[in-house]
């Protein structure tokens, strides 16, 4: 496959050493997002039900409502 317009100098290739996770000094943060206003929404509800899980497995979750 050849790619005319782009410099395959400039490209990052992965290496088993960039990909490897480090070890962290906090839990993971995760940002969770949902955009509707309704009293009953089922994103919002499925955002909720999602970050219950993700505390469960230990990490700091944040939820927004997303204007």
């Amino acid at each position: 496959m050849t790619l005319p317009n782009v410099d395959m100098n400039l490209l990052d290739q992965p290496t088993l050493e960039k990909v490897q996770a480090k070890e962290l000094d906090h839990p993971p943060r995760i940002l969770l997002l949902y955009g509707s206003n309704r009293e009953r929404s089922y994103s919002r509800l499925a955002v909720m039900e999602a970050g219950r899980i993700l505390e469960q497995f230990g990490a700091e979750v944040k939820i927004n409502l997303k204007p």
